[in-house]
Parts: structure tokens; C-alpha cells; sequence
């Protein structure tokens, strides 16, 4: 059998972790079967459905690299085939026209209440033949009235659901269009999706699709409920906790492949590895191995991640994921290869890509002022000789190479009788304009001896015009 697996989030609401979860798990456990990963977008609700939360999703995957090898799918795109099925269901006695009013579906509910009894439909159209007047009638779909249904889940096991206790779910409304549960099943059905992969506040929805698959002659398939990511506290995930679009992520300086790490440990686990390419997800996950119980998001884990695959990543990827951060900064970069330069000296001490580009503009940007506080210990009088001495020696070296400026350095700290810090430093601030750089000999070999030059003949011009004329 051929693995084919779904990702179906609805854009009445953004992309966050959660279905960035169930959406990888979906992914990975296609790609470890060679088999097909499918993108539906739920848009049936028309009223709620964004065009700026389906972008968020679309823009979303292809961000973190989880590409459908089918889709994307729109269920409003499908609405001839979904009053086709219920035509059928209504021809072959699956279904019924439902006729009761909202103030009599109320008066039901409330003399259930009172009588201590599960709110339920109590299916009293179910044998209606004749049409009531001035009622637009709903679509309902005959339950089965006994019975059990079992799932058999993937990750919680056997379940089993009393059809007595399943009411005749309403398929199509008052207007024609048809209702989320009843596009699942057609879409699952149409699309020959093996294994269902999604969080386990479905899990109620199951037995009443299962139902569906199996009036119109459909084998079911395997479902999977996901438990779902709590807060560090223990309360549903929020927006406070991190249930952010996904997009923010990625403003905020994360690798995608970062996030897809934190989110598949989330639940799932391999021994005691941490840090996984995605090639050893995919080789490695197995949605048997996931966890029943919730997950608590962890965003001090999440940095944690980000920064070790910051430090893995080449130069080169880091490079482009480098550069829109740039651009955020409005630093345009047309030196590739430069930029480089900088990641590879960047990456071991940034926890984020936007961290990194902040400490970064110094390469690309003129200097045209210092932090106040770098500049009032380190660009004094007393420092001006060391920078002097620095200017000389940089300009007379015949290799511009960080082995030859950390000699130079070196020399000066020498011939001034006083620590290395003590010149690097000035220096440090006179090209970057701050206190922290990237190694002293690497960040000048990145800036190019003329911008070195020119940086520090204009440190030593500032601090001569701060310092007061004592003549």
C-alpha cells in the first residue's frame, strides 16, 4: 500500500506550532514510506476564511521546507462534488432533510438539559417525507442508531464509540453548503489518503466520519490524534506561550529547520538525540513512537536549538538566510561571498539570524557614530597612540590576512608595554562602533583594509574634536 498522508489546517486563523506539528509529523511519516504528502486548505467557512491566513500557510510551508507533493487543494474549489455526494446520500436513503427550527432545536436541547441527558438531535425528522413550508431544511446523515465504532489510533490505541451515543450530524445547512466533517470524508475519500495525522481535538470527529466512509463503500484509514502543546504552565497554548504565525518565527531569526527540530521532539523522541537534521527525521520518525500525553512548549529550548544549528549550518546557507535580515535593517548586500565572511564569523556566538544581522550592519554600513558608553572607555586620548600605531602597522602589511593583522596587533601591544585587549579593543569600537565583534583580526580582514584605514584616521579625528583644548 502507498502511504499518502494530509496536511488540512483551515485558514480562519494563522499558522502556528501546533499545525506546524501535525503538518511535519504528516510529512515525515510520508517520507520515510516513499509515499505522498498532500496540502488541503479547509476554506468551506467562508465568513471566517482569510486571504492573509491561507498566505501565512502557503508562504509558511515552503518556508520550512515541508512541500506537498500534491496540492495545494481548496475545498471552496470543490463544492460541485460535494453536493454530488450528498444528492447520493439523500437518493440512497443516507441521508435526510431536516426540518426543525432553531427555537425547536433550543427547546430539544433545553428539555434534555433538564432531564440530566446528553444534548443530542433525537432525530425526529429522520422518517419525514413531506417538505414543511417556510423552512429552509438542513441535510442530516442517518447515524447508524446501534452498534460501535473502533479506531484503531495509531497512538492512543483502540477506542471504541457507542453509535447510540452519535447523533444524525447535520451535512449540508439551510443555504447548500456543505459542513467541515462532511468535506473531510469526501476529500479523504477522493484524495485516497491512507493515514490521518492530526491533533486530538478531532478525535470526536472520527467516529462520525468513519461512519461516512463506510456508507459510501470506503475502507477508512488509520488515524493518528496528536496531543496537543500546552503552555509552560500547563494551560492551553496561547499566544502569550508562543501560538504565533509561523511567519513570525522566521521574522524573528529562526532556521526553519530549527523550528522543525524543536517541534518533532515535541512528543516524539530517539533515544537521547536532541539535534536532528532533517534527513535523520525522516529516517528516524515513526508516528508509533509518539507520545500520548500533551507537550509543554519550551521557547528557552527552541533558542537553545536554534543557536546549535546556527553554529552547524555552512556559511554559505547561513548567507542567505542571513540576508533578508539585513535588508529588515535597510542594508542591501551584493557581496555574497562577504557575507559569508560574516556568517562563518558571526555563527558561534548568535542565538538568532536577527541577533546576528543587528551585530552585522558595521560590515556593510558606514560607522557614523559609537555606542556612548563603548566610546567614553575606549576611544580616549590614551588610546588614540594605540590606534595610530595600529593604522601604521596595517598599512605597511603586504598580506591583508587575519594571521598578519593579529601579529600587527600583537606588536603594538608589545611596543606600548600593555595588554593585547588594551589596543584590540579601541579598535574594536573604531571600526564597529561598539564593544562586541566578531575576533579582532577576523572582523578586519572582512572589513578590507581601506574601510579599516579609513575607520580608524576617523576614530582618531573623533576622539582629537571630543577632546577639550587645554592650550
Amino acid at each position: 500500500m502507498s502511504i499518502r498522508t494530509r496536511f488540512a489546517p483551515s485558514p480562519t486563523g494563522m499558522l502556528h506550532i501546533g499545525g506546524v506539528r501535525t503538518a511535519l509529523f504528516s510529512w515525515l511519516y510520508a517520507r520515510r514510506h516513499g509515499g505522498v504528502f498532500i496540502l488541503r486548505v479547509e476554506d468551506t467557512d467562508r465568513e471566517r476564511s482569510t486571504e492573509e491566513a491561507t498566505r501565512v500557510i502557503l508562504d509558511g510551508m515552503q518556508w520550512l521546507g515541508l512541500t506537498a507533493d500534491e496540492g495545494p487543494y481548496f475545498q471552496s474549489q470543490r463544492m460541485d462534488r460535494y453536493r454530488e455526494v450528498i444528492e447520493r446520500f439523500l437518493s440512497e436513503g443516507l441521508a435526510y432533510r431536516c426540518y426543525c427550527t432553531k427555537e425547536e432545536l433550543e427547546a430539544m436541547r433545553n428539555a434534555q438539559l433538564a432531564a440530566k441527558q446528553k444534548p443530542r438531535y433525537d432525530g425526529t425528522c429522520r422518517q419525514r417525507s413531506a417538505p414543511r413550508p417556510g423552512v429552509d431544511p438542513v441535510v442530516r446523515f442517518k447515524n447508524p442508531l446501534d452498534g460501535v465504532v473502533v479506531v484503531e489510533d495509531a497512538i492512543h490505541g483502540r477506542i471504541a464509540f457507542a453509535n447510540a451515543e452519535l447523533d444524525d450530524l447535520i451535512i449540508a445547512r439551510s443555504d447548500g453548503s456543505p459542513t467541515y466533517n462532511f468535506c473531510v470524508v469526501v476529500d479523504d475519500l477522493d484524495m485516497r489518503v491512507t493515514h490521518v495525522i492530526r491533533g486530538d481535538d478531532h478525535l470526536n470527529n472520527t467516529p462520525r466520519q468513519i461512519n461516512m466512509l463506510q456508507a459510501l463503500g470506503a475502507t477508512p484509514p488509520v488515524y493518528a490524534h496528536v496531543p496537543m502543546i500546552l503552555g509552560a504552565d500547563g494551560a492551553k497554548l496561547s499566544k502569550r506561550h508562543g501560538a504565533v504565525s509561523v511567519l513570525q518565527y522566521r521574522e524573528e531569526g529562526y532556521l526553519p529547520e530549527a523550528l522543525l527540530n524543536y517541534l518533532v521532539r515535541l512528543g516524539w523522541s530517539h533515544g537521547d538525540q536532541e539535534i536532528f537534521t532533517l534527513e535523520e527525521m525522516i529516517q528516524k520518525f515513526d508516528i508509533a513512537d509518539v507520545n500520548k500525553s500533551a507537550s509543554a512548549f519550551n521557547p528557552e529550548k527552541l533558542l537553545w536549538l536554534n543557536q546549535q544549528h546556527i553554529m552547524r549550518a555552512t556559511p554559505e546557507y547561513l548567507a542567505g538566510q542571513l540576508k533578508p535580515h539585513l535588508e529588515a535593517l535597510g542594508v542591501e548586500v551584493t557581496d555574497l561571498a562577504r557575507l559569508a565572511a560574516v556568517a562563518k564569523a558571526q555563527q558561534e556566538r548568535a542565538k538568532t539570524l536577527k541577533e546576528m544581522a543587528r551585530n552585522s550592519v558595521f560590515f556593510f554600513a558606514e560607522v557614523t557614530e559609537y555606542e556612548e558608553k563603548a566610546a567614553k572607555k575606549n576611544l580616549t586620548t590614551e588610546s588614540a597612540a594605540a590606534l595610530g600605531a595600529v593604522r601604521e602597522k596595517l598599512a605597511a602589511l603586504e598580506t591583508w590576512a587575519a594571521p598578519a593583522i593579529h601579529e600587527a596587533i600583537s606588536q603594538v601591544a608589545a611596543e606600548l608595554g600593555t595588554g593585547l585587549g588594551k589596543v584590540a579593543q579601541p579598535v574594536r569600537v573604531a571600526v564597529s562602533g561598539g564593544s562586541i565583534s566578531p575576533p579582532i583580526d577576523v572582523t578586519l580582514e572582512i572589513l578590507g583594509r581601506d574601510t579599516v584605514l579609513e575607520r580608524l584616521t576617523r576614530a582618531m579625528d573623533w576622539i582629537a574634536r571630543a577632546t577639550p583644548n587645554k592650550g
